[in-house]
């Protein structure tokens, strides 16, 4: 009966888990290179994914990180390490909306991607340096209890800014 309920458990966070990262957060894989050779299951490898800033248009991402192999990883069992690196870049007419501008220091999510089958995700936050007029992209792994501090920042200067009212 215990064994019963803690796997019922389990699969309740698993589905959590799921959905929770089932948001319009999605990126676009453009390629991949393998790192290391598995025998059984996918190679351990880095992927390149795009995204879009889903709140100011004009602004695209990439993302490169670390994706494990082996038979968890093909399974998608296996936890990702925290690596990862973040270029963005102006790629149109930026608009900024008001609340972008006077967002607090705590930043706004605008992308999140599950790197365990459990709890662990890459995120990119976004923020707003009023006063050099940048745009500035912050990607790190958190964990429900120990994330890593492992991060990289990537900075967008806007250069023909139009504000929302």
């Amino acid at each position: 009966m215990l064994m019963n309920q803690t796997l019922h458990t389990l699969c309740r966070y698993a589905l959590l888990g799921l959905f929770s990262t089932s948001t319009a957060l999605f990126a676009e894989e453009i390629g991949s290179v393998n790192t290391a050779f598995v025998l059984l299951g996918a190679n351990h490898k880095i992927v390149i994914e795009a995204f879009d800033d889903p709140k100011i248009p004009g602004v695209s991402c990439h993302l490169s990180r670390a994706k494990t192999g082996g038979v968890k990883g093909t399974l998608g069992i296996a936890e990702d390490t925290s690596d990862a690196s973040i270029a963005c870049r102006q790629t149109g007419v930026i608009v900024l909306p008001s609340d972008v501008q006077t967002k607090k220091s705590d930043g706004e999510r605008v992308f999140k991607e599950s790197t365990s089958l459990l709890f662990k995700h890459i995120q990119v936050v976004r923020f707003y340096d009023a006063k050099r007029n940048t745009l500035i992209y912050m990607s790190y792994s958190d964990k429900l209890i120990d994330g890593s501090p492992k991060n990289a920042i990537s900075t967008v200067q806007i250069t023909n800014t139009l504000f929302e009212k």
